[in-house]
């Protein structure tokens, strides 16, 4: 079992990082469909899997935009961790819509707050409507394929 969820999550991860190369124009150049793929991993991994998951997307979008690694970019993945672990309880919870929520407000508004003391202000109002635009499209993406997703793996388990 320990073998699947591994293989599962690298997949994941693997498709974050697929997802990191594909990004979206809004200024900000770690802006990408990185975090769409972690969201989907809510239908067949645990939170802290989905999460793993979406930290490795970031830091790849993160080195695919040119930025340096570093303590912000560290910080980031820890959010997005965050973000797609309490997406993915939600999810498990059978929370169909304020998982949605959840998803824009803490991955696009409350992410990009810290850097409004620990930079500046207007690095913050300058990111976050990029970031929330980029969220939005990211989770229009995984509200599209999750029931799919889920649909598909309910059958698989039916058949096994």
């Amino acid at each position: 079992m320990k073998l699947r969820l591994i293989t599962l999550t690298a997949m994941i991860s693997a498709l974050c990082a697929v997802g990191a190369m594909i990004k979206v124009p809004v200024g900000v150049t770690s802006a990408a469909l990185d975090s769409a793929p972690a969201f989907l991993g809510a239908a067949f991994l645990p939170a802290p899997a989905a999460g793993i998951a979406a930290a490795i997307g970031h830091i790849v979008s993160a080195g695919v935009g040119g930025f340096p690694y570093g303590p912000f970019h560290i910080l980031i993945a820890l959010e997005m961790y965050i973000v797609v672990w309490g997406f993915t309880r939600l999810h498990q919870k059978n929370h169909s819509i304020s998982k949605w929520i959840f998803a824009i407000i803490a991955n696009g508004i409350l992410s990009p707050l810290p850097f409004y003391w620990l930079i500046s202000p207007k690095m913050f109002y300058g990111v976050t409507p990029g970031i929330l635009i980029t969220t939005i499209i990211n989770v229009v993406i995984a509200w599209i394929c999750l029931p799919i997703l889920s649909k598909a793996l309910a059958r698989r388990e039916v058949h096994e």
